[in-house]
């Protein structure tokens, strides 16, 4: 269980059915110490842009039940896939093709914990524009940090009085300049009614194009961007 404000796992984890090929994929760390921290064994838990499965198959391993979707078909098949492992309780876990900012077949006030690694803009494209719902294609902060609004609404519905939302995002670059995309996300959760319970940095490793990047920064004087906010909210 980390206890600081900055978390950095270096390696990913390859327990049970985790991989690391899924692009964008969040840590099975970072998963692990929020289901841990934030909600209790039975609790039903809710990730509405599941990708590749990460919190899924956490939530099977830590008897978790919970409700997860995404608007990528192929998501879901992925996440089906590796739900496919024994475990020693009776949790469930139900997969279904919903965009994010629709949720209308949960009711209000029905779950425990949220947690979900949103698309940054298009920087990784999930479905080349294919999906309308899809997050990923939308190029525009203003306009992504306004959809991101229509989920965070969603999600404070459907939370439970006294629960935590959590949010992995990260910042990016256009023009040379840098673009605080998380805070701009953060706004918008504050703006639906949603308290700041904490911003965690968390660092980030292995990133593909990390050796070209490098040589960039130092021909054009920027700095790479090796971090991201891990938003803590809560509903009173």
């Amino acid at each position: 269980m980390e206890c600081t404000t900055v978390w950095a796992f270096p390696r990913r984890g390859n327990w049970a059915t985790h991989k690391s090929d899924w692009r964008g994929n969040w840590s099975p760390e970072v998963v692990r110490n929020l289901i841990l921290r934030y909600s209790q064994e039975k609790d039903v838990l809710l990730d509405p842009m599941i990708g590749g499965g990460t919190t899924a198959i956490e939530a099977k391993i830590l008897n978790r039940n919970l409700l997860c979707s995404d608007v990528n078909i192929e998501a879901i098949k992925r996440t089906k896939d590796s739900l496919n492992f024994e475990v020693n309780n009776d949790s469930w876990q139900r997969v279904f093709r919903w965009d994010a900012r629709d949720l209308k077949k949960v009711d209000d006030n029905s779950v425990d914990f949220i947690l979900t690694h949103p698309p940054y803009v298009d920087i990784i494209k999930y479905s080349d524009g294919k999906i309308k719902e899809d997050l990923s294609s939308i190029h525009d902060l203003d306009k992504f940090a306004d959809e991101i609004e229509k989920v965070a609404r969603e999600m404070f519905r459907v939370l439970k009085t006294g629960k935590f939302c959590a949010i992995l995002i990260g910042d990016t670059r256009r023009q040379k300049m840098y673009q605080p995309l998380a805070y701009k996300v953060m706004q918008k959760f504050l703006d639906v009614g949603f308290l700041l319970k904490e911003d965690i940095i968390k660092r980030q490793f292995n990133c593909k194009a990390t050796g070209f990047w490098v040589n960039k920064s130092k021909d054009h004087n920027f700095l790479l961007i090796m971090h991201e906010h891990l938003f803590i909210f809560q509903k009173l």
